[in-house]
C-alpha cells in the first residue's frame, strides 16, 4: 500500500473540526458588549452576580452539581424515534429533585433534526442548550451572532478542562477557531479513539460458503461477495441502509471506506475539503483520484449484482429486512445495531451468527478518519449569556456532559433503581435493557426511563471505563482490532471571515447537492465512469476552484 500524505478536513461532520480550550479574547473586543454584565479578562469574560443565580460558589471537579435555587434552562431537544420524548421519564425527575433543573423543551424529531435545528438558529428563536451538534455545524451560524462564542466562559467549566488536559486532547481542540479566535460548540470526548461503524455480516451463511477468514482489503470483501453470490444466487450478498438519512447514498459505508482511498464520502463528505500535506493545500475532494477509485469500487460492486442497487435509495427499514429475512447477507452497522439485528434474527426463529467486520484496507493504506476522539456535543444560543442562571447552566452542563458522575448518571441511571454498584462493576436491574446486555428485561433505560440518551449523554460516556462497562466482548474485540489502523493527522485550521463564509455556504450547497446526486448516478451505472472528466468540469463551473481557494486563502492568512 501506498503511503498518504493527506488528510481529511471535513468541518461539516463528525470527522471534521475539534475547538479550543483556553478562552480566546482578541484585543479588539470590546468588553461593554459582554451580554454578561462583566469584563473581559486574559482568561475570558467574567460573569457578575446577576447572572450567576442558582449557580455554586465551590463547584470545581468532583463537586455535585445543585444550583441553589430551582432553575429551568430552555433546550432543543432531539426526539429519537427508539425512544420517544416523554416528559415523565425518571432522568427529568431526577434533574429536577437533585440537581433542581428543568427544562423548557422544543422538540424535533430526528428524522428533521438538522434541518430544523439550522431554521430555529437562524429565526433567532434558539434555546439555551442545543445538543447533537458535530464540529463544523456551527460555523454557519457565527456571523449571525446566534450562538456564544463558548470559548470565553470554559474557565467556568472545570471537568471540560480536565478531560481534555488528562486525555492529551490539545490537538483536537486547536481546530475549531473561528476568524475570530473563539470557538462556539463543544463536543463530546473520548478518553481513545472508539470507532463504531462498519460492516456486518452473516457470518454464518460466509462461513457455509467457505470464507474462512475476514477480509483484509476492500479488493478482499469484492471477492468474498462474490463468493456468496455463487454460494447463494438467490440472496443479495449485501444490501445497504443508511442512505435515505440526510439524503447520503451510502452515508456510513463510503464514510468509513473513505480513508482507505485517500478521500472524504458520505456522512464525512462535510464541506468536501481534502488536505494535501506535499503542497500544503487544501483540494475538493470529490474531483481528487480518490474519490473516483471509490465511487468506481462500489460502482463495480453494483454491476456485478454484489451490491442490491436498491442500498442507494431505500429506507433502513427495508434494509434492515432485507438483511434479518435472508435476503441479504451483508448491512452496513455500528457497534449498537448489531444488536438489534441480532434480536430480529431471534424474534423471526432464525438461528444466525453476526459478525462486525475490521473495515478493510484500500489504494491509500490501512486508515480511519481523524477525529475519532471527539464525538456530537453541544451550543450554547448567544441569549443563554443574558439570562439571570448563565453560570448555571454552564455549571450544570460541564457537569452533566464532562464530570465522571453526570457521565455515569447519563448513561447508566439512578444507583439502586436502573443499576446496582458493587466496587466499580454496575450491574443493571433484572427488568432493564439496553442494547442487549439484558435481552429478558422487558423495559429500555433509554426508552422507558431516558437514559443512554443522546441529548444528555455525550460519547456514549466518554471515558474507557464507562464506555466498556456496557460493552459486550464482540464490541470489545471491533474496537482492538480498529486500533491497529492508521488515524489521519487533523487538518490545519482555515477559519473564514464573515463574507466569504457567505459565498462559501451558497457554493457549498450547490457542489455538494451535485457531488450527491452525481456520487448515486455512478454507483448505479446510471452515468458511466467514462464521464468523470465531465462530472468534474461540472463542478468547476459550480465555483469549485473558487471555492478551494477561499479556504486556502483562510488557511495562509491563519497560518501567519
Amino acid at each position: 500500500m501506498r503511503s498518504t500524505k493527506k488528510r481529511v478536513v471535513a468541518f461539516g461532520s463528525a470527522a471534521a473540526l475539534a475547538l479550543t480550550l483556553t478562552a480566546a479574547c482578541s484585543s479588539g473586543d470590546d468588553p461593554t458588549t459582554a451580554p454578561t454584565g462583566g469584563g473581559e479578562t486574559s482568561e475570558g469574560v467574567t460573569i457578575d452576580a446577576e447572572h450567576s443565580v442558582g449557580a455554586m460558589t465551590d463547584f470545581a471537579v468532583g463537586t455535585t452539581f445543585r444550583a441553589t435555587e430551582p432553575v429551568t434552562f430552555s433546550l432543543l431537544y432531539r426526539d429519537h424515534p427508539n425512544y420517544p420524548l416523554n416528559k415523565d421519564w425518571l432522568v427529568f425527575s431526577e434533574l429536577r429533585d437533585k440537581q433542581q433543573v428543568s427544562f423548557d423543551i422544543t422538540s424535533a424529531p430526528l428524522s428533521d433534526w438538522d434541518a430544523k435545528k439550522s431554521l430555529i438558529i437562524s429565526a433567532g428563536d434558539a434555546p439555551e442548550l442545543i445538543p447533537v451538534t458535530y464540529a463544523g455545524q456551527e460555523a454557519q451560524f457565527v456571523s449571525g451572532g446566534a450562538l456564544l462564542p463558548i470559548s470565553d466562559y470554559v474557565q467556568y467549566m472545570p471537568n471540560f478542562q480536565q478531560k481534555v488536559k488528562d486525555w492529551k486532547l490539545e490537538e483536537y481542540i486547536e481546530n475549531l477557531r473561528q476568524a475570530d479566535g473563539k470557538y462556539y460548540m463543544l463536543p463530546g470526548l473520548f478518553e481513545s479513539p472508539q470507532p463504531q461503524y462498519s460492516i456486518v455480516t452473516r457470518q454464518d451463511q460466509w462461513d457455509a460458503a467457505g470464507i474462512t477468514e475476514a477480509p483484509a482489503t476492500w479488493d478482499d470483501f469484492k471477492a468474498d461477495l462474490a463468493t456468496l453470490k455463487a454460494a447463494q444466487p438467490d440472496a443479495w450478498p449485501m444490501s445497504d441502509r443508511w442512505s435515505t438519512n440526510n439524503n447520503v447514498p451510502l452515508g456510513a459505508t463510503l464514510q468509513i471506506a473513505s480513508p482507505n482511498f485517500d478521500t472524504v464520502a458520505g456522512w464525512g463528505f462535510g464541506n468536501g475539503l481534502w488536505y494535501d500535506e506535499e503542497s500544503g493545500t487544501f483540494e475538493y475532494a470529490a474531483a481528487t483520484e480518490g474519490y473516483r477509485q471509490l465511487v468506481e469500487y462500489f460502482a463495480s460492486l453494483v454491476a456485478d449484482g454484489l451490491l442490491d442497487p436498491e442500498s442507494v435509495t431505500q429506507d433502513d427499514e427495508t434494509a434492515i429486512q432485507k438483511f434479518t429475512s435472508g435476503q441479504s447477507l451483508a448491512i452496513s452497522g455500528n457497534t449498537q445495531e448489531i444488536t438489534t439485528y441480532r434480536t430480529s434474527l431471534a424474534d423471526a426463529g432464525t438461528e444466525a451468527t453476526l459478525h462486525l467486520l475490521r473495515v478493510p484496507s484500500g489504494p491509500a493504506g490501512d486508515k480511519v478518519s481523524s477525529g475519532s476522539r471527539r464525538s456530537s456535543g453541544f451550543m450554547l444560543s448567544a441569549d443563554a449569556a443574558k439570562q439571570p442562571h448563565f453560570l448555571a447552566l454552564l455549571q450544570f452542563a460541564d457537569w452533566l456532559y464532562y464530570s465522571d458522575e453526570g457521565l455515569e448518571f447519563a448513561k447508566w441511571g439512578v444507583e439502586g433503581t436502573t443499576y446496582t454498584k458493587d466496587g466499580d462493576v454496575r450491574t443493571i436491574d433484572p427488568d432493564i435493557d439496553w442494547n442487549g446486555i439484558n435481552p429478558t428485561g422487558t423495559k429500555k433505560l433509554n426508552a422507558d426511563f431516558g437514559f443512554s440518551n443522546g441529548v444528555f449523554l455525550l460519547a456514549n460516556g466518554s471515558s474507557d471505563e464507562l464506555l466498556a462497562s456496557m460493552s459486550s466482548d464482540e464490541v470489545q474485540q471491533f474496537v482492538d482490532e480498529m486500533s491497529t489502523k492508521e488515524e489521519l493527522p487533523l487538518a490545519p485550521p482555515a477559519p473564514l471571515e464573515e463574507m466569504e463564509q457567505e459565498q462559501v455556504t451558497l457554493w457549498q450547497t450547490a457542489l455538494t447537492d451535485a457531488v450527491t446526486q452525481a456520487t448515486a448516478a455512478f454507483i448505479l451505472g446510471q452515468r458511466p465512469m467514462s464521464e468523470w472528466d465531465t462530472f468534474v468540469s461540472e463542478l468547476k463551473a459550480l465555483n469549485m476552484d473558487q471555492y478551494v481557494a477561499t479556504y486556502n486563502t483562510a488557511l495562509e492568512r491563519a497560518q501567519g
